[in-house]
Formats: C-alpha cells, sequence, structure tokens
C-alpha cells in the first residue's frame, strides 16, 4: 500500500469526484481511479459507491476515510521529526523551485528576503514544473516557487492551497548582436529564409507560453526549430553563440543585455513579440496531515504582508 492512496483518497471523499479530485492531484483520470481500485484491493472491501453520483464512500470508506488522517497526520509528524534529525534544524523551509526559477529568480530574491525577514535555513529542489507541482501536492515542500501566465494556469484547488504574487517576469526573444548592435536575425523573417529557432522542448511550461504569444500575435514569424532542451540557461548559452533566436526570461539575460552580449530581437511594427508572467508562491494550508511548521508560517505570513 502506498500513502499516496491514502491522499488519493482523502482527496476523492472531500471533493466526491473522481475527476476533479484527479486534476487536484496532478494525474490523469483513468489513473487516479486505478489507484482508488487498488486501494480498495489492498482493504478487501469496496470503499466507494458508484453507483450515486455525487460519489460517495461505503460504510467501510468511511472508516478508512477517519483512520487514513490519522494515519497521514502520523506519518506526516514521523517525517518532520526524521528531517529534524538530519538537518539538526526543523525550522529548514523547504523550496521547489523550477530550474529556470531556480538559476535566475531564486538567489536575488533569497538574498532581498533575508535582507528584510533576517536569516532563513532553506533546501531548494529544482525540478521541471510537473514535478516541482507535485512536490507541493504531495507534501514534499513547504514553498512553491513558478511562473503565472493566463494561458497556462496551474492547476491547484485555492481551498487546499494559498497564493502569494512576488513580482512579474518579460519572456522574450533574444538573439546575438552584430558590430552594430542590431540582432543577427531579423523577424518575422519569411518563408524563404526562416530564422533559426531554438526552442523549449515540447511539454516545457515556457515552451507553452511561447506558443500561446506566437499564435496570440495573429503575424506569422517564420522560424526554423534547430535545437530545443528543457533549459532556458542551456538556450542561452546557444544564443550567445550566434546560433538562433530563443524566448528568454528577462531575469536570465539581464547581464548579457547590459553587457551588449545579447539583444532584444523586435518586430518592426505592430505586435509585441513579449509575454509578462507573474511569479507566484504557494503552499499548501495547513490541515490535519499536512501541518507547516512555525517557520514556513512566519515566512508566509511576511510574504502576505508585503
Amino acid at each position: 500500500m502506498e500513502t499516496k492512496w491514502l491522499e488519493d483518497f482523502v482527496s476523492l471523499a472531500e471533493t466526491r469526484s473522481f475527476s476533479q479530485s484527479a486534476k487536484l492531484r496532478h494525474v490523469t483520470q483513468p489513473a487516479f481511479s486505478r489507484r482508488i481500485q487498488a486501494l480498495e484491493a489492498w482493504a478487501g472491501v469496496d470503499l466507494v459507491d458508484r453507483s450515486s453520483y455525487p460519489t460517495r464512500l461505503t460504510v467501510a470508506g468511511q472508516t478508512l476515510h477517519a483512520q487514513a488522517i490519522d494515519m497521514l497526520q502520523s506519518l506526516q509528524t514521523s517525517r518532520a521529526m526524521l528531517r529534524g534529525h538530519a538537518s539538526d534544524n526543523q525550522n529548514v523551509v523547504e523550496f521547489a523551485v523550477p530550474h529556470t526559477l531556480a538559476l535566475t529568480y531564486f538567489p536575488g530574491w533569497m538574498a532581498g528576503l533575508q535582507h528584510q525577514f533576517g536569516e532563513i535555513k532553506s533546501r531548494l529542489t529544482a525540478l521541471n514544473v510537473h514535478d516541482a507541482v507535485l512536490r507541493l501536492v504531495e507534501g514534499g515542500c513547504d514553498f512553491l516557487i513558478a511562473y503565472h501566465h493566463p494561458s497556462q494556469p496551474l492547476q491547484l484547488d485555492p481551498d487546499r492551497f494559498d497564493m502569494v504574487v512576488l513580482g512579474e517576469e518579460l519572456l522574450a526573444p533574444f538573439a546575438k548582436p552584430t558590430q552594430t548592435g542590431q540582432s543577427l536575425f531579423e523577424l518575422p523573417a519569411t518563408a524563404r529564409k526562416s530564422a533559426p529557432y531554438l526552442a523549449y522542448a515540447s511539454g516545457a511550461y515556457l515552451s507553452r507560453v511561447v506558443d500561446f504569444l506566437l499564435n496570440d500575435i495573429k503575424t506569422t514569424v517564420h522560424l526554423n526549430r534547430v535545437y530545443e532542451t528543457d533549459m532556458a540557461e542551456s538556450l542561452k548559452a546557444m544564443a550567445l553563440e550566434g546560433h538562433g533566436v530563443a524566448f528568454l526570461p528577462l531575469s536570465a539575460v539581464q547581464k548579457e543585455v547590459r553587457e551588449q552580449k545579447l539583444v532584444q530581437v523586435r518586430l518592426p511594427s505592430g505586435p509585441s513579440l513579449e509575454a509578462v508572467m507573474e511569479i507566484r508562491a504557494y503552499r499548501e494550508k495547513p490541515q490535519a496531515f499536512h501541518p507547516s511548521h512555525e517557520m514556513a508560517d512566519l515566512l508566509w505570513r511576511h510574504l502576505v504582508e508585503k
């Protein structure tokens, strides 16, 4: 039996909907249903009455629901104690942060935060966006810091998770300049002579934001995908060598722009090739089986009151 099955089951008991709980747990509905079935197989009884809508628990399910909350709370308490032994300090604040923000935003943000808030003992885990969100959902961190764009909202239940906006980030195309300071590559380019495009791998969060931006401007931008990766830092390195145009967060290239090693690529007229994203922090609201610790609560209160 896996603890995530119990967390799935508690979610289902609260939402009374397989589809809604699947979204909250960041799995497909078939996968979520299989996990509930696996829990029922482990228990040896039906836990969910599937003949009714909204979904309701059987008598056995109601019994397990109460026990599941106690078990999860006990496991989380034990986990906190073990982590306290490992770090010799239970007030270490754990962050899950997508790779780009971990490299470009987090260090400066943490420096400013410590200047205002005081010393913070922290642990950062850099992940892709999906896994960073999953880390928060499964109780593996205190805070998630992530980009938010209206076209790609994170599916986090506001009844379960708190959110605060930390700032904004500009996403725009950059390229190596010529000796006269102009971009090596002009946009929108032409079908005959398209611009080499340094792209995010399909499925990456910033890839979806860029795709939305290019579709939304209603102007055909002729790009020839010559390279792709999940990492903005890798795209920046390729752009610095003159391999093509890359859409990059401004915080990742501010130094290079100041030193005129990269320039922003603009259309000669018409719409802007820019997307403004929010930088948000999320945390799970304290619950019976996912209590937050004192330092995380104090830090969150500081962020909300800023």
